[in-house]
Parts: structure tokens; sequence; C-alpha cells
């Protein structure tokens, strides 16, 4: 009889400890196995937050909208081609679900350079402008430096080539203005001004068909010159009062 008891002591005391290392480890319960698998849902939607967010940052980083609001390309097709554009119909959806046809001239941009000296004058600086004949426009345009960036060039490595072809000026420092597009309705070449400054003189070499007369011109000058609509050149207009703009400069009286 003793012994029965002594068995049944030992059940009970081995069925408390099992209870007991089940409270310390809740994993190895139902509702532990349950709190585990929870965890395991948590961290992966996480991870799939995680991987949706940085999908959405290298979206934009490309230029991509994160909405995914992006044209779809059905068909394009090349009419034309010269050694400056190429003219290209093409079939698209745009981003709101309309269906288009849209002839375009592709391009591979153009850099514009507006050449200070401001040795003399910060607040009135001389601009390096040109004046040469434009038979699109047929007349002769007071404008900018500005050239087409060469298939794999750096911007700035063709701005600096630009300003020296044309101009025979260097510079020693040189800075982004701005970027903007001419005629976004058919045309997609992309314009990126450049501010040089610090400039040292040296021989133009330009282009054989290129005709180029070069002046300083004050920026109260240029300004007084666009106010009279003397200088219809748009990329001049854009870059020059912008640069005005910003440094808080004016015509001077």
């Amino acid at each position: 009889m003793a012994k029965k008891e002594k068995e049944k002591a030992a059940e009970v005391k081995a069925a408390k400890a099992g209870q007991a290392s089940a409270a310390a480890n809740p994993a190895n319960t139902k509702d532990g196995k349950g709190k585990k698998a929870k965890a395991g849902k948590d961290k992966k939607a996480k991870g799939g937050k995680d991987k949706k967010a940085k999908a959405g940052k290298a979206a934009k980083k490309s230029g991509v909208k994160a909405g995914g609001a992006t044209a779809q390309l059905i068909s394009s097709k090349v009419v034309f081609q010269c050694s400056q554009f190429k003219v290209l119909h093409d079939k698209l959806i745009e981003p709101g679900g309309f269906t288009n046809e849209r002839d375009v001239i592709r391009h591979n941009g153009s850099v514009v350079i507006l050449a200070l000296d401001n040795s003399k004058s910060k607040k009135n600086p001389w601009i390096v402008m040109e004046r040469q004949y434009r038979h699109a426009a047929k007349q002769f345009l007071w404008e900018l430096p500005a050239g087409k960036i060469e298939p794999g060039e750096e911007p700035l490595a063709g701005a600096k080539r630009e300003l020296a072809e044309e101009t025979g000026y260097s510079a020693k420092k040189w800075k982004p203005l701005v970027e903007y597009f001419a005629s976004p309705g058919f045309l997609g070449e992309a314009m990126k001004v450049f501010l040089a400054e610090g400039l040292v003189a040296g021989e133009a070499r330009p282009e054989a068909d290129e005709r180029i007369e070069m002046r300083l011109v004050k920026l109260s000058e240029v300004l007084r010159m666009i106010e009279k609509g003397a200088i219809p050149d748009g990329k001049t207009l854009s870059s020059v009062l912008l640069y005005a703009w910003l440094k808080g400069l004016g015509r001077k009286k």
C-alpha cells in the first residue's frame, strides 16, 4: 500500500513538473505555437513592406513614379533620322489610360553655358554672348554658347567642350543652373544649363559650318535687350533671367 502511494505521489510530482516546464516554454504549448506563428507572419509582412519601400525608392531614383504613372509604348517607328536627331511615330497608352499616337523628335540633349566674367563687378558681370544666323528662325540671333551632347558624353564635359570650341574660353568654376525642355509637345531634347565662372581666354575652334560672332556683354545690357524684345532665343531668356532672379539682380538704369 505504501508502495502504491509512493508511485502515485511520484506521478503527481511529474505532472506538476511538466506543467511548470510548459509555462516556462510557451512555444511548446498550443498558445505558444500560435504566438510563434504570428511572430513569423509579422516578420514576413514587415519584410514585404521593406521590399516594397526599397522598390519604391529604386523606382523614384530611376525616374519612374512610385504610383506607376508611366506611359505604355505599344509601337515605335523611326520615320526620319539624321546626324542631329530622329523622328519617331509612337503608339502608346498614356498614364490616364488614353490610347494615343505621337510624332516625337528624339535628341541626345544639349548643354547651354552662362559664362560670366565677374572679376570687375559681381552685380553686373560680363556675359559671353554669340550672334549667328539661324535658318529655322530666319534671322540672326543673340544667344548663349550651346551645343549637342555627344553620345556617351557627360553633360559637364560637353559644356566645357562647347565653350572652348565656340568661344575659346575655359572656366575655373562650373555649376549646374537648371535643366528644362524647350518644346516638350513634340521635342524630347533636354537642355542642361551650366554656370561658368573664372574665365580664361583662348583660341576658338568652331565647326566648319559655324559662323559665330562672339562678344562680352554686361548683364544689365543683356537684360535691357530682353526687355526690348531683341533676344527671342529661349535658352538665353530662361538662363539669364533665372540667374538675375536668383542673385537678386536687375537692369541698371
